[in-house]
């Protein structure tokens, strides 16, 4: 009896529950029902408590990537590891760079008063090693910043986004090194360097050593080095830019060689030759070197002499012109009368001088002081008339009638003398007459010879 009324028990408190459980499942499709009337687009579109206040008024920005990882709308928009914005959406879309069939397209909205150029960067990074990911936006690197701000409805290219590496990629990159990588070669690598290096200890530390002052030598000249790159790279430039005048050149050398070829014959024909004339002038050259020799000795003392003349030799060479008289020698002759200053050097030191002087009879000009002894020249004397008055000369006898030249025997009479103002007769000047015991050289100077 006992054990029909704990069944009884059992099944009325079974009883009891079932309305219990059916008032919850009626509690739960109710609420599915009003959040499916309400839109209910799954958990990520609940609102999470704490994040990042965007404003009243944000602005909505768009970044390509190529790859997302799992990155899921309300992640964390971050800049300078502050949070200014969150992820609205992630979808795929076709892709517009070369090589780029489909990318991922990254919505989200920002705080309107961060201040970043529209050329700004955008990667994908986690908080930690096992962390959430979110998006990070940083200035441009390596350019200069956009003057423009980045706004609303702004595209981030692929071009400038990235993402960081995921601890599954270095753990996978880790076991590659450990289990088929090169760790295992490790030992032999070891063991192999410690057979080369040993015994050559102090070859080692030379190379060594040598390597650091190559080194430092090209420190040293960095500054050297960097101009040089920079010229190369004008040159390369300038080579550029005139490509189209090298291959307009290179294409007009080609007639060229086709001449060439054409004559190659005749080229070759006159290098044979050419060379022909090399041997002969090597071997002139070697047989008549004693004789060159010779010759470049002996102009070796006749420019030596040339320079003992020194300045004198450009002063003796201005009376080439006028060879025996000197350059004044226009001087002498003034109207119906003549000037004459003439000094006759007899000296024997002088004349020995002069006449052997820069030969190899020289030493003879030593001996002139005693030739002067033996040898004293004539003391001669001439009167000095005055200037621009010629000596008298002798009266000449007058030609006979009828004999004058160039008149066929007809008489000529002789020209009246002329008066002079004081109503005398003025002689014709004539040249001095022969003075008693006058010598030959006193009349041959003076003109007075009959």
């Amino acid at each position: 009896m006992s054990r029909v009324t704990r069944t009884r028990s059992a099944g009325s408190a079974g009883l009891r529950r079932r309305p219990a459980r059916l008032g919850l499942a009626a509690g739960a499709t109710a609420a599915a029902l009003a959040l499916s009337g309400c839109g209910f687009r799954g958990v990520d579109s609940i609102p999470l408590p704490g994040g990042p206040d965007l404003g009243d008024r944000p602005v909505t920005v768009r970044a390509e990537f190529a790859n997302v990882l799992d990155l899921v709308p309300q992640s964390v928009v971050k800049l300078n590891d502050v949070s200014v914005g969150k992820v609205t959406e992630v979808e795929l879309a076709r892709g517009t760079a070369p090589g780029q069939s489909w990318q991922a397209v990254v919505t989200f909205k920002l705080r309107r008063d961060v201040n970043l150029p529209d050329n700004a960067r955008a990667s994908i990074t986690q908080t930690s090693l096992l962390g959430e990911k979110f998006v990070a936006l940083s200035p441009p690197a390596g350019e200069a910043p956009s003057a423009n701000r980045l706004g609303d409805g702004d595209l981030i290219p692929i071009t400038r986004t990235s993402r960081g590496a995921e601890i599954e990629e270095v753990l996978s990159a880790m076991s590659l090194l450990l289990n088929g990588g090169g760790l295992e070669q490790v030992s032999t690598i070891t063991h192999e360097l410690n057979a080369a290096m040993n015994g050559r200890t102090g070859t080692i530390k030379s190379v060594l050593h040598r390597v650091d002052t190559f080194v430092g030598t090209l420190d040293t000249n960095r500054a050297a080095i960097v101009r040089a790159i920079d010229s190369i790279d004008r040159l390369s430039k300038k080579l550029a830019d005139e490509r189209a005048t090298i291959a307009d050149t290179i294409d007009r050398t080609g007639p060229a060689i086709d001449i060439l070829n054409r004559n190659r014959a005749d080229l070759t024909k006159m290098l044979v030759s050419l060379d022909k004339l090399s041997r002969t002038t090597t071997r002139v050259i070697n047989a008549s070197q004693a004789d060159l020799v010779a010759n470049l000795r002996s102009l070796d003392t006749t420019l030596r002499n040339l320079n003992k003349a020194g300045a004198n030799l450009p002063k003796a060479l201005e009376t080439m012109l006028t060879f025996p008289f000197p350059a004044t020698f226009s001087n002498v002759l003034r109207g119906d009368y003549g000037n004459l200053h003439m000094t006759i050097d007899l000296d024997m030191k002088n004349l020995t001088h002069n006449l052997l002087g820069g030969t190899d009879l020289e030493y003879l000009a030593q001996q002139g002081e005693q030739m002067r002894l033996l040898l004293k020249p004539p003391s001669l004397s001439v009167p000095q008339p005055p200037l621009g008055v010629l000596p008298d000369l002798p009266a000449q006898p007058a030609p006979p009638a009828g004999d004058t030249p160039g008149t066929g025997g007809a008489r000529t009479p002789a020209p009246a003398p002329t008066a002079s103002p004081t109503g005398s007769t003025a002689p014709r000047p004539r040249a001095l007459a022969p003075m008693e015991g006058s010598s030959d050289l006193y009349k041959l100077m003076t003109g007075g010879y009959q």
